[in-house]
């Protein structure tokens, strides 16, 4: 196994945006209904930091494509 086989660092909302073309409405949404992976606060109070385990993402997208 690799060493990209066991990467699960954290990625932004732009990197997300990327990986899964949503809105950042649509995400949340997604997020809120349980169909799409949670994501991190990395700040304290509103409008902070956040982001999404890479591994958790990959696996959505597999998901997907294996439902199609």
């Amino acid at each position: 196994m690799g060493e990209q086989d066991t990467d699960d660092r954290l990625i932004t909302a732009a990197e997300r945006r990327a990986r899964v073309p949503l809105s950042d409405s649509q995400v949340w949404r997604q997020e809120q209904a349980g169909n799409f992976p949670r994501r991190i606060k990395l700040g304290n109070g509103q409008g902070g930091r956040v982001a999404w385990s890479l591994r958790e993402i990959e696996n959505y997208i597999a998901a997907r494509k294996a439902a199609r």
